[in-house]
């Protein structure tokens, strides 16, 4: 079996398809990826941003940058340390998120189609656990919480 070269060109597949469909609404998928995020978590640092998203600090710094410029983050420096910039969602950004979201289902209605929900459970269980295994090898151990990723 091939998983790792189908995960990886699924997922490239993925971004590209997805970078077309978010185009005529103005923004990147990586945008709306941080912006998401964002949306979650406002008003973290920027730094802890970048390790929560796996991101370098320069790259993501340089698409906040594009972000703000664009009016949907503000950089606020911290009450307590005003080295620290705290990263929050303007309400142009609350506005895409909302009209993203039938877009990002339209778009995964189209990729999942003509796949029974039998096999995207299943699908979903596998890649959960493989998630899983990745991130025991990360933190040097080889065990599990053993759950299956549809709670």
């Amino acid at each position: 079996m091939r998983f790792g070269s189908l995960i990886h060109d699924m997922s490239r597949l993925r971004r590209v398809c997805f970078d077309r469909e978010l185009a005529p609404l103005g923004i990147t998928r990586s945008q709306w990826w941080v912006l998401a995020f964002i949306s979650r978590n406002d008003g973290l640092p920027q730094t802890r941003l970048a390790n929560e998203l796996d991101a370098g600090k320069v790259a993501l710094g340089s698409l906040i940058d594009r972000l703000q410029t664009a009016g949907f983050v503000e950089r606020i420096p911290d009450a307590k340390d005003r080295r620290v910039k705290r990263v929050f969602l303007t309400d142009k950004a609350r506005q895409i998120i909302k009209d993203i979201a039938p877009v990002n289902d339209s778009f995964n209605a189209k990729i999942l189609a003509g796949i029974p929900r039998e096999d995207l459970e299943l699908t979903a269980r596998t890649l959960y656990r493989m998630k899983q295994n990745l991130i025991a090898l990360t933190n040097g151990d080889e065990g599990d919480d053993g759950g299956d990723g549809l709670d």
